[in-house]
């Protein structure tokens, strides 16, 4: 079946309603000796100016059913944000202090892509993500075992931390003095200075015929190339920073952001440090994943959107921090 692009979902995301299998017990709170964990600082993080910006696309290649139009100007106040998005070693920090325990441990399960899936895993999980068939749920997958109880991050602490939801990024934004960004703020740093350019670092993917994010490269759901050198995440800093210095706001993981979802709230909403709703069922997710593709999902541009709701957790979520300057 073929699709517009005003009706094409995005193939890197699924949510927990649309489950049909019985969910697994809450697994209760994990014991974990708290130690003294040196908390991420503002130092870290890049300060940006804020001003006014050019945000939204009317490209032809975009979603109008997402909200990604029309293009509107934008004014924001100084911030800062991370140059890159929350690691597996950062993650494991937070837990190590503070014994959190994320919604996918929680709720026993999260979302993994079929090809990683190992065959015995398979055989004691299902497929049962309606409209995107490609997404198992894992029965013991949570972001220290991606692709579920067989796997582990020992190999992958400088890789974005997944299967964490919107709530989960949110505690860990707590504990560390931060917030997640909005997402008027995610787009003006994603773009990195560039004026309505379609990706963070100009209008063409293969700038100089070179790689410059982790995408899908094949046929989408079933063979993936990885002439990027990537199937699944890439370290956090695989490919250069954009003008402002962050590091893959496109492809890699997607990246939730403070605001509730609407398509079409932002028309007549504030142009002025804008938030979004004030209330909603998904919160917004920008950026793109390791399995976005041309032919399908084409969401790995910088004016492109998505949504999930807040408990849900798949392999390709992630999030990075900002702050208030």
């Amino acid at each position: 079946m073929s699709h517009s692009n005003n009706d094409k979902p995005s193939c890197c995301s699924t949510s927990r309603g649309s489950v049909t299998a019985s969910i697994a017990g809450f697994t209760g709170t994990s014991a974990f000796e708290r130690e003294q964990v040196k908390k991420p600082s503002k130092e870290d993080m890049i300060l940006l100016p804020g001003g006014s910006f050019l945000m939204g696309t009317n490209d032809r290649e975009g979603f109008p059913a997402d909200g990604e139009g029309p293009v509107r100007t934008v004014t924001l106040r100084p911030f800062y944000i991370d140059p890159c998005t929350v690691t597996n070693e950062e993650f494991a920090q937070f837990v190590q202090a503070t014994g959190f325990v994320t919604e996918a441990e929680r709720f026993g399960w999260s979302f993994v892509f079929h090809l990683f899936v190992s065959e015995e895993t398979k055989s004691t999980t299902s497929n049962a993500a309606m409209q995107t068939p490609w997404w198992y749920v894992v029965n013991g997958a949570d972001w220290r075992h991606p692709e579920g109880p067989d796997s582990g991050i020992e190999d992958r602490l400088d890789h974005p931390v997944i299967h964490v939801s919107w709530n989960d990024a949110a505690a860990y934004c707590a504990w560390a003095g931060k917030r997640l960004p909005t997402e008027a703020e995610w787009e003006f740093a994603a773009r990195g200075g560039l004026v309505q350019k379609r990706y963070p670092w100009g209008d063409e993917l293969k700038q100089g015929g070179e790689h410059h994010c982790n995408i899908w490269q094949g046929k989408f759901p079933d063979k993936n190339n990885q002439s990027d050198g990537y199937a699944g995440t890439a370290p956090v800093r695989t490919y250069g920073p954009n003008g402002y210095g962050l590091y893959q706001t496109a492809g890699n993981v997607w990246e939730w952001c403070s605001d509730w979802f609407h398509p079409s709230y932002h028309v007549h909403a504030t142009k002025e440090n804008p938030a979004g709703p004030p209330s909603g069922d998904s919160r917004v997710l920008r950026g793109g994943s390791y399995l976005c593709h041309k032919s399908y999902c084409n969401r790995y541009r910088v004016a492109a959107r998505s949504k999930n709701t807040p408990d849900s957790s798949t392999g390709n979520i992630g999030f990075r921090c900002a702050a208030d300057a």
